[in-house]
C-alpha cells in the first residue's frame, strides 16, 4: 500500500496530508536548496534511511512520515513502516525509507518532526487509556491542537486509544462559561442552541450541581462537568440517572484518572493530549545502499 491509501485508509484526506507537507519543506528550505546534503553527497548516490525508535511508546504518523519521504523525492524515494497504534520497544525500525540520499536528507527533519510529536501523543494517550484501567470512562481530546495540524492530532488521539471531540466549531454546540454570561444563564443558553441548530448535539458546561439539575431539565445532550471533584462527580452520575452524556473536565492529571474513572463519568476531556504531549523520541539512522 502506497502512503496515499494507507491515510485514506486511516480517514485523513491525502490531499490536505499533502499540502501540509508541501508547506513544511518548502519552509524548510527557504526558496534555497539543502546546501550541506548537496555539498556532501554524490547526485547518485543510494542508501537506506531508517527512523528508529530511541524510547518505548505508541507509533503515529508512520504513513505521514513515508508521504514526506515521497514528495521530497517526487516519488524517487520508497518506504516501508509499521502500522500506527503498534506499540514499539527503543531500536524498533519505524519507517524504512531507500532511494537518493540527497533526497532521504532533504526529507528527513520534516518526517521526523511530524512522526515524534504524533507519536508523543498516541503515546501520552495511552498512558491514560492504561491509567482509567477496566472502567468504562474513556479519554477524549479537545480543540487545544496547534494550528494547522488538528486533524493528524486528532487521529493520533485516535492511534492511541482515545476518543474524538468535535472536529470544528460546526459540528456539534459546546455552551461553555462565555456563552452563559452573553446568553444570561445556563439553561437559556442551552434552549438559543436548541432552536437554532436543533439538530446538531449540544453539550452544556456547568460548574455546579444546581447548574447540572438545570441543564438535565432543559434537555441537554452532554454536559461538561468543570473542575467537579470526584465526589461531586460520583453525585452528578447519581443525578443524571443516565439522562444524558457526562464529561470531567477541568485540572485532571493522570495521578487522579483511576479515581475518575470510578465515579462512573463517559469521558475526560484532556487537553494536555494534544497541546502538551512530549515528542516520542525518534532518530534517523543512514545506511549506504538498498
Amino acid at each position: 500500500m502506497n502512503p496515499d491509501d494507507q491515510l485514506a485508509a486511516a480517514g485523513l484526506d491525502p490531499v490536505a496530508v499533502a499540502d501540509l507537507i508541501d508547506r513544511a519543506l518548502a519552509e524548510d528550505l527557504d526558496g534555497g536548496v539543502d546546501v550541506t546534503s548537496v555539498a556532501t553527497t554524490p547526485v547518485d548516490s543510494i542508501g537506506t534511511l531508517d527512523l528508529v525508535a530511541r524510547a518505548p511508546g505508541v507509533i503515529a504518523g508512520s504513513a505521514v512520515a513515508a508521504a514526506v519521504f515521497a514528495r521530497a523525492s517526487q516519488g524517487r524515494v520508497r518506504s516501508t513502516w509499521m502500522a500506527d497504534g503498534a506499540v514499539v520497544a527503543s531500536g524498533d525500525v519505524i519507517v524504512s525509507a531507500t532511494g537518493p540520499v540527497r533526497d532521504l536528507l532533504l526529507a528527513e527533519r520534516t518526517a521526523l518532526n511530524l512522526l515524534c510529536h504524533l507519536s508523543g501523543v498516541a503515546t501520552l494517550t495511552r498512558r491514560w487509556v492504561d491509567a482509567l484501567g477496566d472502567s468504562t470512562t474513556r479519554v477524549r481530546d479537545t480543540r487545544k491542537t496547534t494550528p494547522g495540524l488538528r486533524r493528524l492530532e486528532k487521529y493520533a488521539v485516535r492511534c492511541g486509544g482515545g476518543v474524538n471531540h468535535r472536529m470544528s466549531l460546526s459540528d456539534a454546540a459546546l455552551v461553555k462559561d462565555n456563552h452563559v454570561a452573553a446568553a444570561g444563564g445556563v439553561a437559556e443558553a442551552f434552549d438559543r442552541v436548541r432552536r437554532a441548530y436543533p439538530d446538531v448535539p449540544v453539550e452544556v458546561e456547568v460548574d455546579s450541581l444546581e447548574q447540572l439539575d438545570d441543564v438535565l431539565v432543559a434537555g441537554a445532550d452532554l454536559v461538561l462537568l468543570d473542575n467537579f471533584t470526584p465526589d461531586q462527580m460520583r453525585e452528578a452520575v447519581a443525578r443524571t440517572r443516565g439522562r444524558a452524556v457526562l464529561e470531567a473536565s477541568g485540572g485532571l492529571t493522570l495521578d487522579v484518572a483511576h479515581e475518575v474513572g470510578r465515579t462512573g463519568v463517559d469521558y475526560v476531556a484532556v487537553g494536555a493530549l494534544t497541546h502538551s504531549s512530549p515528542i516520542l523520541d525518534v532518530g534517523a539512522d543512514l545506511r549506504e545502499g538498498t
